[in-house]
């Protein structure tokens, strides 16, 4: 599990049989200490989530399990958010 900033939408104008109603958002995933981290990944959101969220996401196999189809070419889903996160005594989210 990653923690990740809600940075944007993602509309496609085609979409996999298996994600017709699946949210496409785009994160930006976050380090320990809340900085960013690598580039911007497109996720499946399996939850109601949208820019300005401090989210958590998996990615691998697993990505794929979250989704209402679970064999669907899927490399990140966003499952929940995060009300407050804490590294080395500091707050790093909201």
């Amino acid at each position: 599990m990653h923690l990740a900033r809600v940075v944007g939408r993602l509309v496609a104008t085609q979409q996999y049989e298996g994600l017709r109603g699946v949210p496409l958002q785009l994160i930006q995933p976050l380090d320990d200490e809340g900085a960013d981290h690598g580039e911007v990944v497109v996720a499946c959101s399996a939850i109601s989530s949208g820019p300005g969220d401090f989210v958590h996401w998996i990615d691998g196999r697993e990505a794929a399990l979250a989704c209402p189809e679970s064999f669907v070419p899927v490399d990140a889903t966003i499952i929940g958010w995060v009300e407050e996160a804490w590294s080395n005594g500091r707050k790093l989210a909201p």
